[in-house]
């Protein structure tokens, strides 16, 4: 096989690794900010939602995150430790499970309200930049994945 063929192989060739590091590296940047509110990044990701949200079903959660419930499961069990969210099933059908932000989910917003702000100042683009590619990353997650 001509060597050509093998360049798809190198890592410099690959758009996976540039975006996995990436995003290793603003989740990293994340961690200061967060640890003042006691959040991970998966943790602060759910609270956005609900703070937008304040009541959904699992599912529901878990399309808006990109998450599965295996994933999700975890994280929401320790956030209802933390009294931030709660998990009841759903009246109307108990096959759902409701998560609800409780009052103390909802006063940590004020603590986290900074965050997007000083991340900001992190990330260095300007916000054309940041507008385009936020776009081009929605455009890889609108498409379905191939079965």
């Amino acid at each position: 096989m001509k060597q050509e063929n093998y360049d798809a192989l190198k890592i410099e060739n690959q758009l996976c690794f540039p975006l996995y590091a990436c995003s290793r590296e603003i989740i990293k940047r994340y961690k200061p900010f967060l640890d003042r509110i006691d959040l991970t990044y998966t943790q602060y990701i759910v609270m956005m939602v609900m703070w937008e949200y304040h009541t959904l079903n699992v599912k529901e959660l878990g399309e808006k995150l990109f998450l599965d419930s295996g994933t999700l499961t975890p994280l929401l069990k320790k956030l209802e430790i933390k009294q931030l969210i709660t998990r009841n099933r759903s009246p109307k059908d108990e096959r759902n499970l409701l998560v609800s932000l409780t009052k103390t989910g909802e006063q940590l917003k004020e603590q986290a309200i900074s965050i997007p702000f000083e991340m900001a100042q992190c990330i260095k683009l300007e916000p054309e930049e940041a507008k385009l590619l936020y776009g081009l990353l929605y455009k890889i997650l609108s498409n379905p994945s191939p079965s």
